[in-house]
């Protein structure tokens, strides 16, 4: 493997820890900033020399927000690097480990996932020489705290990378702003500081992203979501007619709804169909119990179901996971296939805006309801990452349909500093 020449600060953070720099004096090191910035890529290089160069036969962990994210974003890219390099690697996935060696050196270096505040438990009790944590900011906590409390090791540091989240985030306010006090080496990335970054794809993820996104991802500034979730959606030009072929009718490639519940609040569904990879948002259901002076069942939302169908074979139908009650209705009749949505609602809110820039999904303008609610659809405030619980139920269920079905996950696309 060929690498192309590495930033200023990806040298940095190459070097950092070496004896012959200043900073080799810290604890550890917080990079920070823009999506695409290179950090990952040099921060785990860096971590596997620091790690071989100064122990032997000593425990370390590598942790990212889930076992599957770790393994797809750090190991799965850094094992054939370090093989380019000349180490020794056993691969010991299955048990979310691998073993580096060099002709003089062997450490082990541990997986974990810190999803939630159950997490803590699995690295608990282990002895580490050092811990790196990957997107930091999306994990508890009490899991981070707990792997650091795990480095009592003489001469043990610790790595943390993350992108930007907003300004009150634990993160940010007990490590990022007390570098000095934790005696950290902070480094700050922008898109710049990733030379294999061509100006077009620099160029494309400035284009994805809006507001506090744009602010985050792009910039990479710790910043407070404020004002309208989706505010390029006021633009009348991202509604779109429904697509039909040369004779006036739908020709889609398949079908799929979305469905969040509501019992005294309302129901929306939307009927989704896929074109030339393009799903279109071509017709919903939008049930208000308040408004119509009643509440319906959940046999009578299937039937609303049913007729937003119309007969149209259904690839999958994904509904809010809190309604069990109406999923084994679904279940029941036996004439759709159904789901649970994913609802992380802030992984879903940034898929979804780049999925409607991008244009890989799209809302038509039979979709009333959906319209009116993007216009309304906004962000507390109070420096919290949480949209206000109101006008939002057509923009759940487009939510779990892009998490979901439309499967949009950016952060499978990779830019690597390295040529094959």
């Amino acid at each position: 493997m060929t690498f192309k020449p590495f930033s200023k600060k990806q040298l940095a953070v190459l070097g950092w820890w070496s004896p012959l720099r200043e900073s080799s004096r810290c604890d550890g090191i917080i990079c920070d900033g823009a999506v695409r910035s290179g950090k990952t890529l040099c921060m785990s290089v860096s971590f596997i020399s620091w790690a071989m160069y100064c122990f032997q036969n000593r425990s370390f962990a590598i942790c990212g927000k889930t076992i599957k994210s770790v393994k797809r974003n750090v190991a799965e890219p850094l094992l054939p690097i370090l093989r380019s390099l000349g180490f020794e690697v056993n691969e010991k996935l299955s048990s979310n480990s691998f073993e580096v060696m060099s002709e003089t050196h062997k450490n082990k270096f541990y997986l974990f996932g810190g999803r939630d505040e159950s997490s803590a438990s699995l690295i608990q009790g282990m002895t580490l020489c050092g811990v790196l944590f990957d997107e930091a900011a999306l994990m508890p906590r009490s899991f981070v705290e707990q792997a650091v409390a795990r480095c009592s090791v003489e001469n043990s540091k610790l790595w943390f990378n993350c992108n930007p989240e907003y300004p009150q985030h634990w993160f940010c306010r007990e490590w990022v702003r007390k570098t000095n006090e934790k005696n950290l080496y902070y480094l700050h990335f922008t898109m710049d500081d990733n030379p294999s970054l061509s100006e077009k794809i620099r160029n494309r993820y400035k284009s994805l992203y809006s507001g506090s996104f744009y602010e985050r991802f792009v910039l990479g500034k710790w910043t407070a979501n404020e004002g309208l979730v989706y505010p390029f959606m006021s633009d009348d030009r991202m509604f779109y007619d429904v697509p039909l072929n040369c004779d006036g009718d739908e020709d889609f490639d398949e079908y799929a709804v979305s469905c969040d519940y509501g019992t005294v609040n309302p129901s929306s569904f939307g009927l989704w169909g896929l074109k030339e990879g393009v799903w279109y948002r071509i017709k919903e259901y939008y049930y208000n119990s308040r408004k119509e002076g009643m509440s319906r069942t959940d046999e009578e939302h299937y039937s609303g179901l049913c007729e937003l169908v119309g007969g149209r074979k259904i690839r999958k139908i994904v509904v809010d996971p809190s309604a069990a009650s109406f999923m084994e209705v679904i279940r029941r009749h036996g004439t759709y296939p159904v789901v649970p949505a994913k609802n992380n609602v802030l992984d879903g809110i940034r898929q979804t805006s780049t999925a409607l820039k991008e244009g890989s999904v799209r809302i038509c303008k039979s979709c009333e309801d959906c319209i009116r609610e993007f216009g309304m659809y906004r962000w507390e405030s109070g420096g919290r990452d949480a949209p206000i619980k109101e006008n939002d139920h057509a923009m759940d269920d487009i939510r779990y349909f892009v998490s979901t079905v439309a499967a949009y996950d950016d952060d499978v696309i990779f830019a690597f500093a390295s040529e094959r």
